[in-house]
């Protein structure tokens, strides 16, 4: 059986894109459907339904799956056994991420890792929509969000910490908040979407309706319009950490934590077989932030 194949039937699979999958192994889309027709003819079996508007997997493919990535993986084993088995990530990677975190932490690192990776060519979206990383065909997603789709896989790169913040302009004029309750009085900022604020109040947690001055749909335009002094704000260390430094922001309500599992994740979707340009993005970024990502540590 060949393993190009098999190789290009999990990544369609992964991807339900024909297209995309055959353009991650260097194949046209006339290519790679006429190996996965041969690899059909090869097992006497349909695996794919193929429409001219989507292809989904037949019950024949859904049984065939998990075995074709038990004969990857066990290909991959046997040359790892042998000393062949340090793939060299090649090819195009895409990437989707939100616009801010994208330009202010994923841009800076990227001549380090083409660097490190002369082979590899990166496609990076940048969007504060949320992507779909299938539909898309996306190797991976950054996401600060939880993960709420069982067909992603989802690893932790970095801490996300949030605090509230206003600028020192803004307190001078208004004075500062010595409680969650005190916000209704506040001229407040939220990223659209954010109806309210939760508190870590010891056993409670404590949410807060805030009177929104202004609503911004992006990170660091929130961040911009506190520093400006229209109001008090939530705010990620990672996009507000450079602010803080200057003293442009201080944090406030530093008694009451805001009640946060955030964190940056890399998404991508379910397989044993990760991709050797999927893998090497995320060890790569997972160890350029470490455990105390520099927005944390104090170190740029």
């Amino acid at each position: 059986m060949n393993f190009e194949h098999l190789r290009l039937f999990v990544r369609v699979a992964a991807t339900l894109n024909i297209s995309a999958a055959g353009k991650e192994m260097g194949l046209s889309p006339a290519a790679a459907s006429a190996k996965l027709n041969k690899l059909e003819e090869v097992l006497g079996a349909r695996l794919i339904h193929r429409t001219t508007r989507q292809i989904s997997l037949t019950e024949d493919g859904k049984l065939f799956l998990p075995h074709a990535e038990d004969l990857l993986f066990g290909a991959e084993a046997a040359k790892a056994a042998v000393g062949s088995g340090n793939v060299n990530p090649q090819g195009k990677l895409r990437v989707t991420a939100p616009a801010s975190f994208g330009r202010m932490h994923l841009i800076p690192a990227l001549p380090e890792f083409l660097k490190t990776y002369p082979n590899l060519n990166v496609d990076l979206r940048l969007s504060d929509g949320i992507e779909d990383v299938i539909e898309g065909g996306f190797d991976i997603a950054i996401r600060d969000a939880a993960l709420d789709d069982s067909s992603l896989v989802a690893r932790k790169l970095a801490r996300d910490t949030r605090i509230t913040v206003a600028s020192p302009q803004y307190i001078e004029q208004h004075g500062v908040p010595t409680h969650p309750d005190q916000l209704a009085e506040h001229a407040c900022i939220s990223l659209a979407g954010v109806e309210s604020w939760s508190f870590d109040c010891g056993d409670d947690i404590y949410r807060v309706k805030v009177p929104n001055r202004l609503v911004v749909d992006n990170g660091e335009a929130v961040r911009d319009a506190c520093i400006g002094g229209i109001g008090i704000t939530i705010t990620s260390t990672w996009c507000s950490y450079q602010a803080l430094q200057r003293g442009d922001l201080v944090q406030v309500l530093e008694d009451f934590p805001l009640k946060s599992a955030s964190a940056i994740w890399a998404v991508y979707p379910s397989s044993r077989l990760l991709a050797p340009k999927t893998r090497a993005f995320i060890d790569f970024f997972s160890a350029y932030f470490g455990d105390t990502p520099y927005w944390e540590s104090g170190n740029d």
